[in-house]
């Protein structure tokens, strides 16, 4: 693993009107490392996230990727940059005028990395990763169930190869199996790509499966780092409360207030 880390955060904050949402986030992401960033609904976490994508701009701070700020980057070198980076949404967020291949390969053939003619075969190939049959492809996202929409959202996150994928919330609205299963197939194809994960999640089976590493973020502030493997037994009351969704606990006590 580099010395540098892939995502390093500095300082970030950012506020919306009189609301601090963040609040000076540090927070480290080694190159090749799978990160869990967990936190209560409001608790800054999707920010983080869209501040590094460079869809909202914090107020202060710094984004490094490789070592060079992202916030002060030229715009082509920002774009450049963007192309490296695959995400899988929520609710996997196809587009639902599109069949299944053209979803898949929607970003490789609006930069004419493929052809139209290719893009089917192209897709079939990526498909085949998320254990989907090549079939699908022809289909409507309207005909898939949760778990296939969610695997097909994988196979376009993957499709242009990143290095930097992030994983929002992967296994929302799944059934227990179907989550593993998707849990499994993310952890084989960030490690079949050798890419850097960031993750969501409120599923602490989920966080244990797929992170090497975990983060809490509560009130704006990174409170905890550490092994994923080790949530609800961290020793940081804050932490393990969060993850064994106890009521009693520090974030139960301020709730109260």
């Amino acid at each position: 693993m580099s010395s540098t880390p892939k995502i390093r955060l500095r300082g970030l904050t950012k506020s919306f009107g009189a609301k601090k949402v963040l609040d000076g986030v540090d927070l480290d992401v080694g190159a090749g490392q799978s990160m869990v960033i967990l936190g209560g609904s409001g608790s800054g976490k999707s920010v983080t996230i869209k501040c590094i994508l460079g869809l909202i701009t914090p107020d202060s701070g710094s984004i490094e990727i490789d070592g060079h700020d992202v916030l002060t980057m030229p715009r082509r070198e920002r774009e450049a940059l963007n192309d490296r980076i695959g995400m899988l949404f929520q609710n996997a967020a196809l587009f639902d005028s599109l069949p299944v291949w053209e979803n898949v390969c929607f970003k490789l053939l609006a930069q004419k990395r493929v052809t139209r003619a290719e893009a089917r075969g192209k897709a079939a190939e990526i498909l085949a990763q998320v254990g989907l049959d090549g079939s699908v492809g022809d289909l409507s996202p309207a005909e898939l169930s949760g778990g296939m929409q969610k695997r097909v959202g994988l196979a376009r996150a993957i499709a242009a190869r990143p290095d930097i994928i992030f994983f929002d919330e992967p296994t929302t609205g799944l059934d227990p199996i179907m989550g593993a299963v998707i849990d499994g197939l993310i952890v084989d194809t960030v490690k079949k790509l050798g890419a850097t994960a960031v993750s969501i999640t409120h599923d602490m089976a989920s966080a244990r499966r797929i992170g090497d590493t975990a983060a809490m973020i509560h009130k704006g502030r990174i409170v905890w780092t550490g092994p994923a493997a080790t949530l609800g037994q961290t020793g940081n009351a804050m932490v393990d409360q969060f993850a064994r969704g106890e009521r009693e606990g520090p974030i139960g006590m301020e709730l109260r207030k």
